[in-house]
């Protein structure tokens, strides 16, 4: 008798990981699993968020607090935004050491046609805002439709 192994389809949890790093892809997760409720991703230091504003602004959003502006530095480079702390370990005896304030690296995945418009640090949030850009012919448009009279096709043909 033969066995066979079931094997479930692609859920959207399956992409959990991916869509923690990726920004502007949206829409193609949107079109393979429609509106299905995606789970946060969990983890890792520090902790963000990435929020879609409106059609086409997002923000990124991370919790640094303790880091100054000299500590944080943002790069992007080959359609990947990277954002990672420069710090050095604070001298001195610690009775209980709670406050992270460690080295890090976050990497995001942006797609080609999104751009950083910029960043800013506010009250220990790290706040990154892009935008994509859509061209002119991938834009939805309204197409007039005209109607002709059937004397005027038998013309033409």
């Amino acid at each position: 008798m033969l066995h066979l192994a079931r094997y479930s389809s692609i859920t959207p949890s399956d992409f959990d990981k991916a869509l923690g790093i990726t920004v502007g892809f949206d829409s193609m997760f949107d079109r393979l699993f429609g509106d299905v409720e995606r789970p946060e991703n969990q983890g890792g230091f520090p902790p963000y968020n990435i929020r879609k504003d409106e059609e086409n602004m997002y923000t990124i959003e991370m919790a640094v607090a303790g880091f100054s502006k000299e500590d944080l530095e943002t790069e992007l480079k080959e359609g990947v935004l990277t954002v990672r702390s420069k710090t050095d370990q604070e001298e001195g005896e610690y009775l209980h050491r709670g406050i992270a304030k460690r080295a890090f690296t976050r990497s995001f995945t942006i797609s080609d046609d999104v751009i950083v418009k910029g960043a800013n640090l506010i009250n220990g949030m790290l706040t990154i805002s892009l935008e994509r850009i859509v061209p002119e012919e991938k834009k939805s448009r309204i197409i007039e439709i005209s109607q002709q009279k059937e004397s005027d096709l038998k013309k033409l043909n």
